[in-house]
C-alpha cells in the first residue's frame, strides 16, 4: 500500500488528526483510506458512509473542534507533530505495516534518524540486570547506536540513565505529556532536553494498560534491533521480541540464570534462535551482519534548550524511594538479588540506604532463608 502524502498545512495536520482520532479508525484502515480518498478531508467525507456499509449507524467521525484542541495542546507543551512521509519521520517506523500516522515528539527530533537499538527488559529487574543495562547502553552509545526504550521502571530506566547524554529516545504509552510511571518524572524531563519522547497518543491522554503492547510496537518499530535483557517466560519483554521478529528486527538476548524467572524469557529466546548478548560489541556485530550500511554513526544534533514545558519539572533525575525499614527494605533487597551472587557492597551502593540498616535487615533474610551469603562477601537468594 503507498504511503499518504503527508499534509502541508496546519489544517491538513488538524484533518489528520481528526482521521485517526475517529472511533474504529486505526493505523492500517487510515491508511487504506487515503489511498482510496487521496487526502484526509475526502476520507473524513466518506467515514459514515464506510461505517454504514460495515453496519454501524449514526457514525461520526472525530470532531474538528476536537483535533484542533488536540492540535493546540501539543504545540503549547512544546511538542511537534511529525506525520508518516515526512522527511523528519523515523524511516524504520514507517516501514512496518502499522506505523503511526501521527507522532507527537519532544525533544530533539534529529535522534529519529540515527541507529537504534531497543532495550527492555523487567520491571523488577535485578542489580545485575540493571547493570548489564546500562553497560549495553554506554557501549551502543560508542558505536553510533541511539538507546530507545519505554520509560518503565527497571531495565527501561537503566537504559535510558546511560544514554541520556549520548541519545536516547522513550516511547510513551500514554499522551506525551503524561508520564508513568510518576518517579521517572525527572528523568522523563531529562529526556525532553536531552533526548527525545514519542508518542502516538493524543496530548493529555493518561495511559491504560491496553496501550502499553501497543506502545510497544513502536519501540520495536523504531530499531534495527532488539535486546531484552531480563524477561520472564510470559511478560510485556517477551511480545516485544516476538512483535520485533514480526517486523523483521534482529531479536537479541542477555542470558540469565536457570534459577531466577526473571531470566525464563531471555533463556527460551535464545534456545529459540536469539542472538545471545553477552556485550555491546556482540549486539553491534549482529546489526552489522543484517544493515551495515544503516549502522553508520550519525553527527548528534546541536544542544538546544528544552521546551518551557519540560522544564518546569523539578526533578533531575529518577526519585528513589524512601528509606524506608524493615518488610519494606526486605522486599526491596530480594527484588534486587538473584541466583546470581552479587557483591554486599554493590547491594547497598543500589539501595542508598545506611549500611548499618541494610546488614540488619540482611541477617533477617538470611535467618528467613531467604538469603545465603557466598564466599567473598557475596550474596545471593537462596535456592
Amino acid at each position: 500500500m503507498p504511503k499518504p502524502i503527508p499534509p502541508g498545512t496546519a489544517e491538513g495536520r488538524i484533518a489528520w488528526l481528526r482521521l485517526i482520532r475517529s472511533r474504529r479508525v486505526g493505523p492500517q484502515t487510515f491508511q487504506r483510506l487515503m489511498a482510496e480518498h487521496g487526502d484526509a478531508e475526502a476520507a473524513l467525507d466518506a467515514l459514515p458512509a464506510v461505517a454504514a456499509d460495515a453496519g454501524m449507524d449514526r457514525y461520526t467521525p472525530c470532531p474538528a473542534d476536537a483535533a484542533r484542541r488536540e492540535f493546540e495542546a501539543g504545540m503549547r507543551c512544546g511538542a511537534r507533530l511529525l506525520c508518516l512521509g515526512e522527511p523528519d519521520y523515523p524511516a524504520a517506523l514507517a516501514d512496518i505495516a502499522d506505523a503511526p500516522p501521527v507522532l507527537w515528539a519532544l525533544g530533539h527530533v534529529g535522534l529519529a534518524r540515527r541507529p537504534m537499538v531497543a532495550l527492555v527488559g523487567a520491571r523488577n529487574a535485578s542489580s545485575l540486570g540493571t547493570r548489564m543495562a546500562r553497560s549495553l547502553a554506554a557501549g551502543l552509545a560508542e558505536a553510533g547506536f541511539v538507546t530507545v526504550s519505554g520509560l518503565a521502571r527497571g531495565i527501561d530506566t537503566a537504559a535510558h540513565l546511560a544514554s541520556l547524554k549520548t541519545g536516547t529516545v522513550a516511547v510513551m504509552a500514554g499522551g506525551v505529556d503524561q508520564i508513568y510511571p510518576v518517579e521517572n518524572t525527572g528523568l522523563a524531563a531529562d529526556i525532553a532536553r536531552d533526548g527525545l519522547r514519542l508518542s502516538e497518543r493524543p496530548v493529555g491522554y493518561h495511559p491504560q494498560a491496553r496501550d502499553f503492547p501497543r506502545r510497544n510496537r513502536i519501540v520495536s518499530g523504531l530499531a534495527q534491533g532488539i535486546v531484552v535483557v531480563e524477561g520472564a517466560a510470559r511478560s510485556g519483554s517477551l511480545i516485544t521480541a516476538r512483535t520485533a521478529l514480526d517486523q523483521g528486527r534482529e531479536v537479541m538476548a542477555v542470558p540469565g540464570h536457570p534459577m531466577d524467572a526473571r531470566g525464563a524469557g531471555c533463556n527460551m529466546l535464545i534456545r529459540d534462535g536469539a542472538t545471545l548478548v553477552r556485550n555491546a560489541g556482540d549486539v553491534a556485530e549482529a546489526l552489522a551482519r543484517i544493515a551495515p550500511e544503516a549502522l553508520a554513526p550519525a553527527v548528534p544534533e546541536p544542544a538546544r534548550q528544552a521546551p518551557a514545558a519540560a522544564r518546569q519539572v523539578a526533578p533531575q533525575s529518577p526519585a528513589r524511594p524512601g528509606p524506608g525499614g524493615g518488610a519494606d527494605m526486605g522486599r526491596r533487597i530480594l527484588a534486587l538479588l538473584s541466583a546470581t551472587p552479587i557483591p554486599e557492597d554493590q547491594l547497598i551502593r543500589d539501595l542508598a540506604l545506611p549500611a548499618r540498616d541494610v546488614a540488619r535487615e540482611l541477617v533477617t533474610l538470611e535467618l528467613d532463608g531467604k538469603v545465603a551469603r557466598r564466599a567473598g562477601g557475596m550474596l545471593a537468594l537462596a535456592v
